[in-house]
């Protein structure tokens, strides 16, 4: 999929990992992460690049069982590409994407993107105190 020199893809023979680790270890939910996970996240997911002329400035992730469920992880656009409205494509690109068709549950999480994913049928979640999780926050905390 390509438009005016963007391109989205799930060939992860085109990612630049390194850049996808520094992004996201950096980021507010995965700050300290590992390259080795990172690396291992993108191999056992179904991914997205987006690239402009050839250099990636975004990516995305569901985790699947590409039958029933998913959970879209790891969002981002590099914030100099922000507002031209490639966020909205890659939704659609995922969501449209023939692996994640007809799944009774698509789950994500966020902490200040709500209004876009609204925009493609996320709700907050209904009968909360059905849910339950275990969260180690500072799994990639650095020892000092």
């Amino acid at each position: 999929m390509s438009r005016e020199g963007f391109a989205i893809t799930t060939d992860t023979t085109f990612f630049n990992l390194e850049y996808i680790h520094g992004f996201l270890s950096q980021s507010y939910w995965a700050k300290d992460i590992p390259i080795e996970t990172v690396q291992r996240s993108i191999d056992n997911s179904l991914c997205f690049g987006v690239f402009h002329l050839g250099r990636q400035i975004g990516f995305a992730r569901v985790i699947t069982d590409k039958a029933t469920f998913g959970y879209l992880a790891d969002v981002f656009i590099d914030e100099a590409y922000r507002g031209q409205g490639l966020s909205k494509w890659l939704m659609e690109e995922i969501l449209n994407h023939p692996d994640l068709q007809g799944f009774r549950r698509m789950m994500l999480a966020t902490k200040d993107a709500h209004g876009l994913y609204a925009q493609f049928g996320f709700v907050p979640l209904t009968f909360t105190d059905r849910w339950m999780h275990i969260h180690h926050p500072d799994r990639y905390k650095k020892e000092p």
